[in-house]
């Protein structure tokens, strides 16, 4: 009998609970200048100028917003190079060649709580958009957008559900500052003017709980729950987290703010309070490299801009016997494959996983309906994909294939083995 699939095997689960090891001193930082969301750039700095870090050094533009460029260390500038990010785009970089001492631009200042205690809404969405802040999630979208609707909001979610396998940045990033999460979600209610934050995590992360508990009762004046959620997946699909969360079922396609819901990631939440505590735009993040090919999986600190390279060799490089290896960025079943380890971590890059490569060969569809039972917005993966190999734009429209929120669950329960959720993601691109 054909079953909804609800479990993704974690064939190689890092343990959570070792410390996470700290890699912030590369000898250089490449950091960003143009992404999939912004094209252009400008610069306010030469080569062989010296910089501080969290120093503005330039600007990048994207349609409708612009983002600072920040260094995340002291040191000289040299050239701009072309290298991957974390979501396989082949941007610029400009290099920085870290001095180690990471003198503080005169803008990194701590604020006192008496002056935050003062902030308006206006206040927190100029600090959230001059630091740069974006989902990190993976979205990297503006958090500031989010910040200064006019709407009105009564809840605000932090997604802690990390659903999927092999990921823990957001689980070392609780355990090791759960006060960075709290105070972050304090700010964005004091913003909003929301009534409750709900932290929505997997109820099988018993030891997150006992520390969130132990936190939480320091926010005496704010109503702030922990919502312990079944596990399975995709259980961190943000309108499945707020089902589950508050029982309030956002359609797909509408803003979570009409529905009085206002949601982030745990790392965009910390990343909040660093902007408003500290002045700091993101200069480090939690991230996970993990997967079979790797030799000692590690749960890493690392400096915004290390080249991922040298992260594999702080894991003692690949496993011996392995042949050819399929990079991901990002998790197995919602990640993007990058086609080499020369890839820069940017602030949106929560994991690189290293798999042995295995063919597959793809056979043709036996009609066992796996992928239609299994998926999260009730499509049909298997049609779409017929409509796509017949270009039939009319069909992905009446099928509805912008629905699909790419979780991977058609091609992984595919008995087939065919890249299901390719087909579809190609049919969402052809009706634009």
């Amino acid at each position: 009998m054909i079953s909804k699939a609800r479990k993704i095997s974690n064939y190689r689960e890092l343990k959570k609970e070792l410390p996470s090891k700290r890699y912030v001193d590369p000898e250089f930082v490449y950091l960003s200048l143009t992404t999939n969301r912004c094209g252009d750039y400008h610069l306010d700095v030469e080569e062989n100028d010296y910089v501080k870090f969290g120093q503005v050094i330039g600007e990048r533009s994207g349609g409708f917003f612009k983002q600072p460029i920040y260094s995340t260390c002291s040191g000289h500038v040299e050239k701009v190079v072309e290298k991957y990010d974390g979501t396989g785009f082949k941007g610029k970089f400009l290099t920085i060649r870290n001095d180690f001492k990471d003198l503080p631009c005169e803008t990194v200042q701590d604020r006192p709580d008496s002056v935050i205690d003062k902030f308006t809404q206006k206040d927190y969405v100029e600090i959230v958009k001059d630091r740069g802040i974006v989902g990190l999630g993976g979205s990297g979208f503006p958090s500031y957008v989010k910040l200064q609707t006019e709407e009105k909001i009564k809840h605000v979610v932090i997604n802690a559900v990390e659903c999927e396998p092999y990921l823990s940045s957001d689980y070392r990033l609780i355990k090791d500052h759960p006060e960075k999460v709290l105070d972050g979600l304090k700010y964005i209610m004091k913003a909003v003017g929301a009534e409750t934050g709900v932290i929505a995590i997997k109820k099988d992360k018993k030891i997150l709980i006992e520390v969130l508990e132990r936190e939480i009762k320091r926010y005496k004046d704010l109503d702030i729950r922990i919502a312990k959620l079944a596990n399975y997946y995709p259980q961190g699909w943000e309108i499945e987290t707020f089902k589950n969360a508050l029982g309030i079922k956002v359609p797909v396609g509408e803003l979570p703010m009409k529905y009085g819901i206002l949601g982030f990631n745990v790392s965009t939440t910390a990343s909040i309070f660093n902007a408003v505590k500290h002045n700091y735009p993101i200069t480090k993040r939690h991230m996970t490299i993990n997967g079979d090919a790797i030799k000692f999986p590690q749960s890493i600190r690392v400096r915004v801009g290390t080249s991922v390279k040298d992260l594999i060799k702080l894991c003692d490089g690949f496993v011996d016997d392995v042949e050819k290896i399929d990079l991901v960025s990002g998790g197995p079943m919602m990640g993007t494959s990058v086609p080499t380890e020369d890839i820069v971590i940017t602030p949106t890059t929560t994991s690189i996983l290293a798999f042995k490569h295995i063919e597959h060969k793809e056979e043709p569809c036996v009609r066992c309906g796996s992928c239609v039972y299994s998926c999260p917005v009730e499509i049909q993966p298997v049609q779409i994909m017929n409509a796509v190999k017949r270009n039939d734009k009319a069909a992905l429209e009446k099928l509805e294939a912008k629905k699909c929120i790419e979780c991977g669950l058609c091609a992984y329960v595919c008995t087939s083995k065919i890249h299901v959720t390719d087909y579809v993601r190609k049919g969402k691109q052809m009706i634009g």
